[in-house]
């Protein structure tokens, strides 16, 4: 990879466009993120610089606001259209007030696409979801059962009861819940994400069911929280702690056999598949409606709804093999 360059946008905004050198025909793709210095966004650079590397004629512009408002990803924006890049890929820190600025670059043939946190329908071709619900409802499930080849009792540490996703995520575990037979689900409770109460809810779990087998939470507090009250309970190889979590916070667990295995998504995959969209339409390789099917390379396709969104992939796991490699990066 060539050695990276820094363009400075301009002293107001104080943010930094990081560029490879670029022969005067590249594709220029910005990846704006929510606020720079992120491990998660830095990670998706990384990613999208991949993708870079892989399609040969593309320049990568790694850019964002100092901190996580709209108002400075509308600056960036601007000042992007004033560059005439080819395709904005952006993550949003507002879905509603980025819909002016990035229409405007839509106006001027600018490709526009959202990836992570979307945007508006109307502010963008199309926004790429790390996963989908079913995706997710499926995984977390699978995540204990396929460490339990005899089956056995589970249960589900939500965040709060109103909390949506949460909700729909724990709506479509129980759909495919048959898929794993033997698998019982015998309790769902809530921490609030709070991880003093998502603790007690564990030590409630396992006084509760004496044959607990697994604990489920679909959170990154209650993960963490749950991993801790296994561990102070002495029940490491008894219960095992999964769900969706991070891996800084995590790692801990994994190394004391608390998780076996957790999930989320991946930012290298976000950033590389983002990155191959965006080129894709803005070469007119593909096309952003209701039905089609968008190349992301590596990562396969990416098929949109009515709303002109898709899901990447799987939430990835992440265990004692990967571990270690993410745990500084998020």
């Amino acid at each position: 990879m060539s050695m990276l360059k820094r363009l400075l946008v301009t002293a107001s905004i104080g943010a930094a466009l990081i560029a490879s050198p670029a022969a005067a025909q590249d594709k220029r793709i910005a990846l704006v993120v929510k606020a720079l210095g992120i491990g998660f966004f830095e990670a998706a650079a990384k990613g999208a610089e991949e993708a870079a590397a892989e399609l040969g004629d593309v320049e990568i512009i790694y850019t964002g606001p100092t901190d996580t408002t709209a108002e400075g990803q509308i600056e960036v924006i601007n000042a992007l259209i004033a560059q005439k890049v080819d395709a904005i890929a952006i993550s949003a820190n507002d879905q509603d007030a980025l819909v002016p600025a990035l229409k405007k670059a839509m106006d001027r043939g600018i490709t526009v696409i959202s990836w992570d946190s979307g945007v508006a329908p109307e502010g963008r071709e199309m926004h790429l979801n790390p996963s989908s619900n079913p995706l997710i409802g499926n995984m977390i499930i699978k995540l204990a059962a396929d460490n339990l080849p005899e089956g056995g009792d589970v249960a589900v540490l939500s965040a709060s009861a109103t909390a949506t996703n949460q909700n729909t995520w724990i709506e479509e575990m129980n759909k495919v819940l048959p898929n794993y037979p033997g698998i019982n689900v015998v309790a769902t409770v809530y921490g609030d994400d709070l991880a003093d109460k998502s603790y007690r809810e564990a030590q409630g779990l396992m006084a509760s069911y004496p044959d607990l087998k697994a604990i489920i939470a679909p959170t990154s507090v209650g993960i963490v929280a749950a991993a801790q009250a296994v561990e102070d309970a002495g029940k490491v190889g008894e219960i095992n702690v999964t769900g969706l979590g991070l891996p800084s916070e995590m790692a801990g667990a994994v190394e004391s056999g608390a998780s076996k295995s957790f999930a989320i998504w991946n930012p290298i995959d976000l950033g590389y598949a983002a990155t191959m969209i965006a080129y894709n339409l803005a070469t007119d390789q593909a096309t952003a409606e209701p039905g089609a099917s968008i190349p992301m390379g590596r990562m396969g396709e990416v098929t949109l709804d009515d709303t002109n969104a898709g899901a990447m992939a799987d939430p990835f796991v992440y265990d004692a093999s990967n571990i270690e490699e993410f745990k500084s990066i998020f």
